[in-house]
């Protein structure tokens, strides 16, 4: 966003491993934001990376 958090969304909840796919009776999206204390777009990556956070390169 420029000011070094990150917005990302996710379309289902099945993913995590704590529900139960057979309890969903519709699927649920989520909007996730990460704020760092960083205002540096490129030191919040770093930071998001060496935590496991998946980019894609171009």
């Amino acid at each position: 966003d420029g000011q070094g958090n990150y917005n990302f969304g996710l379309t289902e909840q099945s993913m995590f491993h704590e529900i139960d796919p057979d309890s969903i009776d519709h699927q649920r999206g989520m909007d996730i934001t990460v704020v760092t204390t960083t205002k540096d777009d490129v030191e919040a990556k770093s930071l998001l990376k060496h935590l496991g956070f998946p980019f894609k390169e171009n």
